[in-house]
């Protein structure tokens, strides 16, 4: 497959709009073999039409003007596809590819066509079997309505309804490192147009997403109102840290809000700057002073902050290298993703919902055969290994609805082998109830040798999910519970083993049931405070 770019862009490669280009053609890339040229307008030297028709008249399909433009129209018949890839410049293409454009003359013969309503020409060559795309990026927090004389002009040289358009408002943030996550979301759906493009066509639900705003209108104007680096009131150049800090808050999500105001202080250590930001029910504030007392305050270096909101340095690994510091509150920190998110503005429907329930792993499923044995094999061993069989069998079945870690298929087929134990030999559960709880110990014990401890692959469900298990503190913290978890069952295991047959014995189910429960409610306990803990220092 023969690709032709033609880059308009005054900023040439460093162009906004360059990064879909590369993107789609990476897509066609995906499902063909791709051969393709690049014409940088601003690079070549094409000079403007001076409509001498003497490519009509006098040497037909060959301009008087000696420059590029032969080159550029040879490879436009070369290819199989022409990308058009610009910014919007004034409501259309930017001049020197008008100046391109208008160079197109000898394609075309001066004969008049009646199949055009407005008039035309039929062209010189055979153009039928070549696809065109239009790519570009403007400034506004909108596509929609900014493109009506790019259409008009394109519709009379390729014909309406002959050409793709992949059209994306608010530009300019795809040169944001900080908004990296949106606009990288973004790109992954112009490449998947591109696959698409080049088999059946760019589908309706790719379609739709192309088509959604980057951010939504309000935080988009106030992030572009920023970047000037001006005040909007006076017309004065404002502080770098003050303009960063606005965008920031400009990205703050409404519907996290959970009923009291939040006030987060800003404090770069390096600047002798601070900042606070006030997130309220109906939107934030930004204050430069007048400061109230604060619910979380981030001690940090302007330098560290930005490289965190590049992606340079995720924040986690910043913290657990020390590089700054957290007073106060740490919900804030624990849910930033949630209070100043950055990804798409497309609601999730409910199939959406559903899925992502579908992927969710369940403590309570690994706990449920361990629980089940315990209980039923301690009335009557028999019936309670047959119960605990039948119950690891369901289990498969719950899967389908679950994801299901190797830590759910350790527990069900160790409690098989400690219920077919149970059947087989009912006077030894004496050893084989302790002995079950020493190996629910263990599972969770040796769990902490490994890259990711058991109780991190399910409490990530309340944070960010796979992406938690990347976050260094969060594994600590889940290291240290599943350590503590385990040395409970190991410890159960031995007072289990010395108090059955003795007088406590029947409440031996109530004790072993009630310290899980207070292990929970330490658990809930400690995920909240040793993050928060670690990030003072």
């Amino acid at each position: 497959m023969k690709i032709l770019i033609i880059n308009g862009s005054p900023k040439g490669k460093r162009s906004n709009t360059y990064k879909l280009t590369n993107a789609f053609i990476n897509g066609i890339s995906e499902k063909t073999e791709v051969e393709y040229e690049e014409v940088i307008v601003k690079d070549k030297n094409i000079s403007t039409c001076i409509g001498c028709f003497g490519c009509w008249n006098k040497t037909p399909g060959v301009c008087v003007i000696k420059d590029d433009m032969k080159e550029v129209l040879d490879k436009i018949l070369w290819a199989d596809i022409v990308i058009w890839s610009f910014g919007l410049y004034y409501f259309n293409v930017p001049g020197r590819m008008k100046m391109l454009i208008d160079r197109q003359l000898p394609l075309a013969l001066p004969f008049m066509v009646s199949e055009s309503e407005s008039g035309g020409h039929p062209m010189r060559f055979d153009m039928s079997g070549k696809r065109h795309v239009i790519i570009s990026t403007c400034g506004f927090y909108t596509a929609k309505g900014n493109y009506g004389s790019v259409n008009a002009m394109f519709d009379h040289f390729l014909g309406k309804n002959r050409y793709e358009t992949i059209y994306c408002g608010q530009g300019e943030l795809f040169r944001v490192d900080a908004l990296h996550n949106r606009t990288d979301e973004y790109l992954s759906y112009v490449k998947q147009a591109g696959e698409e493009f080049i088999t059946s066509g760019i589908s309706s639900d790719t379609r739709e997403h192309l088509d959604e705003l980057l951010f939504p209108r309000e935080t988009f104007e106030t992030m572009a109102d920023a970047s000037w680096g001006v005040s909007k009131e006076t017309g004065e150049q404002e502080d770098e840290t003050y303009i960063f800090t606005k965008q920031m808050a400009s990205m703050y999500n409404k519907s996290s809000y959970k009923g009291k105001d939040i006030v987060l202080e800003m404090d770069y250590t390096d600047k002798e700057k601070a900042y606070q930001i006030i997130l309220k029910k109906d939107g934030y504030e930004v204050r430069k002073e007048s400061f109230i007392t604060p619910t979380t305050k981030v001690i940090t270096p302007f330098t560290v902050w930005k490289d965190i909101a590049a992606g340079k340095i995720t924040g986690s690994g910043a913290m657990m290298k020390k590089l700054y510091r957290v007073e106060g509150d740490f919900d804030v920190m624990l849910n930033w993703g949630k209070y100043f998110g950055s990804g798409s503005t497309k609601q999730k429907s409910d199939k959406d919902t559903s899925d992502k329930k579908t992927k969710g792993t369940s403590l309570i499923l690994t706990l449920i055969p361990w629980i089940t044995f315990w209980v039923a094999a301690a009335i009557d061993s028999y019936v309670g290994g047959f119960v605990s069989i039948g119950v690891c069998a369901l289990m498969g079945l719950i899967f389908f609805r679950f994801r299901k870690t190797i830590y759910d298929v350790l527990s069900c087929t160790a409690v098989i082998v400690f219920s077919i134990m149970a059947i087989l030999l009912p006077e030894m559960i004496r050893l084989i109830l302790p002995g079950s709880y020493l190996a629910f110990g263990f599972m969770w014990s040796l769990s902490c040798l490994t890259k990711i401890p058991l109780t991190a692959w399910y409490s990530m469900n309340n944070y960010s999910g796979e992406s938690a298990l990347e976050n260094p503190l969060f594994v600590r913290t889940n290291r240290i519970l599943t350590l503590a978890w385990g040395i409970l069952y190991v410890i159960t295991s031995v007072w289990t083993f010395f108090l059955m047959g003795t007088p406590i014995s029947p409440y031996l189910a109530i004790i072993n049931n009630v310290m899980p429960i207070l292990m929970g409610i330490f658990t809930k306990w400690f995920q909240n405070w040793y993050p928060a803990h670690y990030a003072s220092k």
